[in-house]
């Protein structure tokens, strides 16, 4: 019996379905089976000409998609069911995902025995239209708070809150069969819905394991007016599920009155229409309110209340009244920003009409966020050798509290902000200044980066509409336009930026400024650290530092930690540290302290410290990996998505080829690399040396140095420091070692 059916189903609508089976098709898997439930010839052809393995059931044209769906589920035979419409996606590497995270659970249930079964299991999606491509949902940061346990609905309620979708659910097989008959509609929200409120438990898989396809609506049938009241009699019939089950009946009447306001607002429907979707709207608001339930304060309020009164003529009075409203906060915000612009305009131009200040120097950091990476370094080396230049940091008004005491700093958007961006002879960055600043011709930027590439960047990205959402190439490439210099840590970095970012500026093959303290820190440096992180001597402390990834809306730990933790035993502390993308402080942590031995390190500055304190480091795709090597310790990586990564963002190499030490495709491999002391073998020592001679070249503990001395004092290449080889440079030491 196969783990997991994979139900393909609909029609082959636009030809869609072709796209979704290649996928299935490249990344075959042993304990899925694939079902076609193909509406119409053109669905049954594309579906036989497919895999062999592929199981199609022929389906007369016309069929409707609740019908295919329980077609489909019956020639089933896998553990879970997951539908996907023929129109839909899965990225690369979903179906492992959701079946390894169901055997998972059968497995947890079967050594626990609970009261009630994990009946469904949610998961991400991204969102794909006519205009864009695999855009991510808002459900990650509901399905990371949650966690990996299996819940009643009733204690996470929220849940109900993700898109109501069959595809970005898996559902047991013996449940959907309980309830088939009313879970087969073709209203799929509605069974989405009914899916979640009947299931005896709900886990989570912060994940992407779908992706949902948005026709043209324009080439799509019409929906004829009263068409809109089935929404009501959704959400009506979802309601009468929710006898005695007060937070579920809470979250589910919000949803139903936010969905009935806004389809009431949105849609331009005929008077009458409109005034009989107004009237059953509001006796469903007031028949299904709950107890002692508060309306929202402000406007939402007052439009609820109009609701529940029936006042349809005095509800399109306030929405005419708010229309106005808006139009003239519109106009004089519009008016207030210009005038601002045209005064801010003219400060900056008559400051670049000045002549440069050959002695100020403006830095900035992950897009103003303070003292941090390659520009931290320069600017401290640039403090010992140059002294005269004076360094100016520019940092978010958010940001500007938590700078070193005494830093000279600007904000954004002030005066002062555009008078020393204009006057300034050096400019240095690890991203890009914004495209308002102007370069002049006697200035000289700096683009340091901050990290080098797995991921594709630049224009590599345009292939990859995940990654490349929102990012505007003309643009970007007037930005690389300013770069007077490149620094680089290797040649891999190297070659790379010159391809990712085409432009004339020289490239510094310097090695990174941030990983010269990987050379320079002494014993009592890396004792301090641990002294301060809390690690107690001899203890293990393995630094868990993933990747931001594109397709995914927010932050969670791909690792149940507090098992982790549990299996590695007392003597190992884990140091999570989720991506600067997600803020810092990443509420997926909270609570996850257990007797020390998890500490959330988010917000932890400097990450250099960080790894200094680490006797290993657990990543994924994070450029740390490359900065860590060259402390020469232990690198484990955690690809359980890797296919996914590959494919959605696209990467320069093959990490699974090429890899620093251990990899672990599951929490259960990456467990057994600790316990067995595989992390830190002689396999493992022997990949981390390969990694090091192609990915430290250039860092020897002296990079910052020779890019003071070649940017700001200009001396010429051949009067710089050599980079030291290989044999020669001396990292710092280890915890061991130290406290020794």
């Amino acid at each position: 019996m196969p783990q997991l059916s994979v139900i393909v189903y609909g029609s082959n609508t636009q030809g869609h379905l072709t796209e979704l089976l290649d996928s299935l098709d490249a990344h075959p898997l042993a304990d899925a089976e694939v079902i076609v439930a193909a509406v119409g010839d053109w669905a049954r052809e594309t579906a036989e000409s497919h895999s062999p393995e592929t199981i199609v059931v022929p389906l007369p044209e016309g069929t409707g998609d609740a019908a295919a769906r329980a077609a489909g589920a019956a020639r089933a035979s896998g553990r879970w069911l997951h539908f996907v419409h023929a129109k839909d996606g899965m990225p690369a590497g979903a179906p492992r995902l959701i079946a390894e995270r169901t055997a998972e659970l059968d497995a947890t249930e079967a050594a626990d025995a609970p009261s009630a079964p994990v009946d469904v299991l949610l998961f991400d999606h991204v969102t794909t239209t006519w205009q864009t491509a695999a855009s991510t949902s808002r459900d990650g940061r509901l399905l990371a708070a949650v966690g990996r346990a299996g819940l009643p609905l009733d204690q996470a309620p929220e849940l109900l809150r993700t898109a109501p979708l069959l595809g970005n659910r898996a559902l047991r097989a013996a449940f959907w069969r309980a309830h088939e008959e009313e879970f087969t509609t073709d209203d799929e929200p509605c069974a989405a819905f009914a899916a979640l409120l009947r299931a005896g438990r709900v886990a989570c898989l912060n994940q992407v394991g779908h992706e949902k396809r948005v026709l043209r609506p324009e080439s799509l049938p019409p929906l004829a007016p009263e068409d809109r009241f089935a929404l009501i009699d959704r959400y009506v019939s979802l309601l009468a599920l929710t006898e005695d089950r007060r937070a579920a009946r809470t979250v589910l009447y919000d949803l139903m009155v936010r969905d009935l306001l806004r389809t009431f607002a949105r849609e331009n429907l005929p008077d009458p229409v409109a005034r009989e979707f107004f009237r059953r709207a509001s006796l469903a608001a007031v028949r299904w309110r709950p107890e002692g339930h508060q309306r929202p304060a402000g406007l939402e309020g007052i439009r609820r209340s109009l609701l529940e009164e029936g006042a349809y003529t005095r509800y399109r009075a306030f929405q005419a009244a708010n229309r106005t409203r808006r139009a003239a906060r519109k106009t004089v915000r519009a008016r207030k920003r210009q005038v601002s612009a045209k005064v801010r305009d003219r400060q900056y131009r008559q400051a670049l009409s000045r002549p440069v200040d050959p002695h100020l120097a403006v830095f900035s950091a992950y897009w103003d966020r303070g003292v941090a990476c390659n520009p931290a370094a320069i600017a401290a080396k640039l403090a010992e050798l140059a002294p005269h230049i004076h360094p100016v940091w520019v940092v978010g008004k958010e940001n500007a509290a938590l700078l070193p005491p005494g830093t000279d700093h600007v904000i954004p958007g002030t005066r002062r902000y555009w008078e020393t961006m204009a006057g300034a002879k050096y400019l240095t960055n690890n991203v890009n200044f914004p495209n308002s600043v102007v370069k002049r011709p006697d200035a000289i930027h700096l683009q340091t980066h901050h990290g080098t590439p797995l991921k594709r960047m630049g224009l590599d990205q345009m292939d990859h509409p995940a990654a490349a959402q929102g990012l505007d190439f003309a643009a970007l490439l007037a930005r690389i336009d300013r770069w007077d210099y490149s620094v680089s840590a290797n040649s891999h970095s190297t070659r790379m930026w010159e391809r990712a970012y085409p432009a004339r500026y020289t490239s510094l093959d310097h090695g990174y400024p941030r990983n010269d303290v990987f050379y320079t820190a002494t014993a009592d440096d890396v004792r301090a650290a641990r002294e301060r992180l809390g690690i107690a001597p001899g203890r293990t402390a393995v630094l868990y530092a993933p990747t931001h990834r594109d397709y995914e809306a927010g932050f969670t730990p791909r690792l149940d930690l507090a098992a982790l933790a549990d299996r590695l035993g007392e003597n190992t502390v884990l140091l999570v540290r989720a991506h600067y993308f997600y803020g810092g402080a990443a509420s997926p942590l909270t609570g996850l302290r257990r007797s020390g031995r998890i500490i959330d390190v988010s917000s932890y500055d400097p990450v250099e410290e960080l790894c200094l304190a680490a006797d290993a480091l657990v990543t994924d795709y994070s450029s740390i990996m490359f900065d860590y090597a060259n402390l020469d310790r232990p690198i484990v990586v955690f690809a359980d998505d890797w296919e996914t990564y590959r494919t959605t963002r696209g990467v320069y190499f093959d990490l699974m080829a090429e890899h620093p030490g251990q990899v672990a495709r599951s929490q259960e491999e990456l467990t057994e690399i600790f316990l067995t002391g595989a992390w830190r073998d002689e396999s493992a020592a022997k990949a981390r040396a390969a990694f090091r001679r192609r990915f430290c070249e250039f860092d020897d503990g002296r990079a910052a140095e020779r890019v003071v001395r070649r940017v700001f004092l200009g001396e010429p290449e051949e009067a710089l420091p050599p980079v030291l080889p290989p044999e020669e440079r001396t990292p710092a030491p280890t915890p061991e070692e130290a406290s020794a």
